[in-house]
């Protein structure tokens, strides 16, 4: 039984990397695979990177097909992942799981067979050597008389040295060692999750005390271990947090703790989520409610909120009231507004820019302007 496999939503220099990375795996594995256009596919890799990857995800999801999702990020909502950037040891690889799931058997191909070892040839007996019998020593010349020994001088008394006061250096104590977390001014600062993460506070590797399913935070590599689902860390998020809350992990104790929690996870997913939450229902103080959104670039969307797939979509085709996009996308306002912090804290929206005033003295410099003058 041969798979089918497609190709969507990607720039052709990608389409032509993949297509020669498959044919490279796909010739490992007896050929077990074919290539064949999106439509005729039972599996279908779209780039999910690309501006017109979402909207691919979600015809083929539509129509029932299988979707790999080609993409930088770590998580996605489609069925299966490859990951960027790719080469033909990683697409084997998901062409081995995908047939696995499907229940097909893919048989690597035959090995070569071992040509027989030539058999050794017969001994050949060595030829007659001559043997020369070794010349006789020379007798060893008498050894020369032993030079008569030097006479030794009488020793001299040293000069006498006057003796310095020793005076003892003062011992220094050492410093203590620099704190993981950074302590400010006051022995205990309180603030939610979001709080001591973008405002500079921790330091180094940190545990939350509080966080009962693991959670170890990397504020200098931008990275954390924890959960994959976010809504459980909320209440970190919603209540104040002292600087008692963050443990200094040690390299040893980091290693085998985040190998027990996954993969490291971007840190501003943690931003994105507190930013989420802090508005609760309402645009942050610093957001004009008056003004038009949109969004620059599609977001890594949480399986946690289906809606806010519906909502990026329609910010993706242009700047729009938080009232018009919560009526183009079937939710309410104050899921738009939290879905708008926390993507403009991220950087996947922005405001629409306002146009740029027209210099009046330019304005009537053209034909139009000179005879208007007259």
């Amino acid at each position: 039984m041969r798979l089918t496999l497609g190709l969507t939503g990607m720039d052709p220099n990608t389409e032509s990397a993949l297509q020669a990375a498959i044919q490279a795996a796909n010739s490992r594995m007896g050929n077990a695979w074919s290539l064949v256009p999106d439509a005729d596919a039972e599996y279908v890799i779209v780039d999910m990177d690309s501006m017109y990857g979402p909207m691919s995800w979600l015809r083929l999801h539509a129509a029932g097909k299988s979707v790999v999702a080609l993409t930088a990020a770590q998580r996605t909502q489609a069925d299966f992942r490859l990951g960027q950037p790719f080469d033909a040891n990683t697409v084997a690889n998901l062409l081995r799981e995908i047939a696995t799931q499907a229940g097909v058997t893919i048989e690597a191909p035959a090995a070569p067979e071992p040509k027989p070892a030539p058999a050794p040839a017969a001994p050949v007996a060595p030829a007659p050597v001559a043997v020369t019998p070794a010349p006789e020593p020379a007798p060893a010349p008498a050894p020369a008389p032993a030079p008569a020994p030097a006479p030794t001088p009488a020793p001299v008394a040293p000069a006498p040295v006057a003796e310095k006061p020793v005076v003892e250096a003062p011992v220094e104590t050492p410093a203590a060692a620099e704190p993981v977390v950074a302590r400010p001014a006051s022995s205990i600062v309180e603030g939610t999750l979001l709080d001591w993460i973008v405002n500079d506070r921790l330091k180094g590797r940190v545990r939350l005390r509080s966080a009962t399913d693991g959670l170890l935070i990397d504020v200098e590599q931008r990275v954390y271990h924890g959960p994959a689902a976010l809504k459980p860390l909320a209440p970190h998020f919603e209540g104040k947090l002292d600087s008692s809350e963050f443990v200094p992990v040690d390299a040893a104790t980091w290693a085998s703790e985040s190998a027990r929690l996954g993969a490291a996870m971007p840190l501003s997913r943690l931003v994105w989520f507190g930013n989420l939450l802090a508005g609760k229902g309402s645009l942050a103080s610093e957001h004009d409610p008056a003004r038009r959104y949109l969004m620059v670039k599609w977001p890594q969307t949480e399986r946690e909120y289906p809606k806010h797939f519906r909502i990026a979509t329609v910010m993706m085709k242009g700047p729009s009231l938080v009232s018009e996009i919560a009526e183009a996308s079937g939710v309410t306002q104050a899921e738009v507004a939290d879905f708008i912090n926390a993507n403009l804290a991220t950087g996947f929206a922005e405001v629409e820019r306002e146009p740029e005033p027209v210099d009046p003295g330019k304005a009537g410099s053209g034909l139009f302007g000179r005879l208007r003058g007259r």
